[in-house]
């Protein structure tokens, strides 16, 4: 198996990415491989299995989580990897087919303290929260720990808050920045593949830029600092995700455990495409709008998110001034994203009523829109059918309950992809 792979490895490092994820067949053969290490290749199995399965419900996850579901129970058995180990990488795979093992191994004492730290930080469990919940009410008391953990969203609380001052080296792109230039439509068949589709990022040549782009983010980084995204116009078009995917690819940092995803990163802009804005907001980025006139690649910049203002690196002088666009954007960023901030706020939430416990007051609420007597347009009906309301206005906080995601055929697998991380 590790013959083929350093091949693949060594032909996706000759175009400078990274190899892709394992598929399911691999993983299989992996599996095997940890059950009857040959000598020399032990480090490098275990580092595989860690690092470059996917999560979520992906079919190669099925293979690992049920590879350590059966180390866990027993029915297996690795020089490599023992029960607490195979505990710990079960909690690393966001959810879906690592949560049925997590939840048995509250009742094995040997393991139960390891798998509560596990669930403790773990959002994507959707209707396995009851079996935890009944698991607590009967007395257990790892599942007791689960609970008050949620309740306390220790999730949310062990990562750090961003940051009073956050410095960074600015890339600018001067006028607009479609999506097109983010991720061109005739590179769209390499969407789902994150790192070969970013190597076409700003490829099309545009006026106000020299030499090549990504050269120049690769250069700009050696500054020791983050690389921001600066433009006076951003995100424009309807490729956003895919978009997005690209710039924190090259300005954002490596998600534990998920082969080939980044997440994070810095944009400013004089303007950010509301729908691109909110794709960013998702994946744990920090977008800003602001005058960036004064800005140019190169610099160094320090951004102060609470007092809402930017500076020169060296000489402090003010380059402009901010407010964020939602009271809860620092919350997204913390929690790694707005769609992990918004499932593990519920989760909390389920957890202090499961407990009688008073609503949290630990994050921050999205303030409604100013009272309307005017009628909903079409669009606002429709998501307001799904909210279960008349409709919604611009700037609401809601969730919609959906049964169907429908999507293009450029975009269908990437589609598929993000889906399969929400386990």
């Amino acid at each position: 198996m590790l013959k083929t792979y350093h091949e693949h490895v060594e032909s996706r490092a000759a175009e400078g990415i990274p190899p892709l994820p394992l598929n399911p067949e691999q993983v299989a053969d992996l599996v095997e491989s940890l059950k009857n290490p040959p000598s020399g290749e032990e480090m490098e199995l275990v580092d595989l299995v860690t690092h470059r399965v996917p999560a979520g419900v992906d079919q190669a996850a099925y293979v690992k989580a049920a590879f350590l579901a059966d180390l866990v129970k027993g029915e297996c058995t690795s020089p490599l990897i023992d029960k607490v180990h195979a505990v710990q990488l079960l909690g690393t795979m966001l959810g879906g087919y690592n949560i049925t093992p997590l939840i048995d191994a509250l009742d094995d004492a040997e393991i139960a303290e390891h798998a509560t730290l596990a669930l403790a930080h773990t959002l994507l469990l959707f209707d396995a929260f009851h079996d935890v919940r009944e698991k607590a009410e009967a007395g257990n008391r790892y599942a007791q720990k689960v609970m008050t953990s949620w309740a306390d969203a220790e999730w949310f609380t062990a990562r750090e808050a961003a940051a009073d001052k956050i410095t960074v080296t600015v890339f600018k792109v001067p006028g607009e920045t479609n999506t097109d230039d983010l991720s061109p439509a005739p590179d769209a068949w390499s969407r789902p593949d994150i790192p070969l589709h970013a190597k076409a990022m700003l490829k099309n040549p545009r006026a106000g830029m020299e030499g090549d782009p990504l050269a120049t983010i690769a250069a700009l980084k050696e500054k020791g600092h983050p690389v921001a995204y600066v433009g006076d116009v951003v995100g424009t078009g309807s490729s956003r995700k895919s978009a997005t995917n690209s710039v924190l690819w090259h300005m954002g940092t490596d998600i534990p455990y998920i082969p080939n995803k980044r997440a994070g990163g810095y944009c400013l802009g004089g303007k950010i495409a509301p729908i691109f804005f909110n794709t960013m907001e998702d994946a744990g980025a920090l977008p800003i709008e602001c005058d960036v006139s004064k800005m140019k690649t190169g610099d160094v910049i320090d951004i102060y998110p609470y007092e809402g203002v930017v500076r020169d690196h060296e000489s402090g002088d003010e380059l402009a001034r901010f407010q964020l666009k939602t009271n809860v954007l620092l919350d997204e960023v913390r929690a790694g994203g707005r769609i992990p901030l918004i499932i593990g706020r519920g989760l909390t939430a389920r957890a202090r009523e499961a407990l009688g416990m008073e609503p949290s007051d630990l994050f921050q609420q999205p303030l409604p829109p100013k009272e309307s007597s005017k009628g909903y347009t079409l669009a606002q009906k429709i998501v307001g059918k799904a909210c279960g309301v008349r409709g919604v206005r611009p700037g609401t906080y809601c969730e919609p309950i959906m049964t169907t995601v429908g999507s293009q055929d450029t975009t269908g697998p990437m589609t598929r992809d993000e889906l399969k991380d929400l386990a």
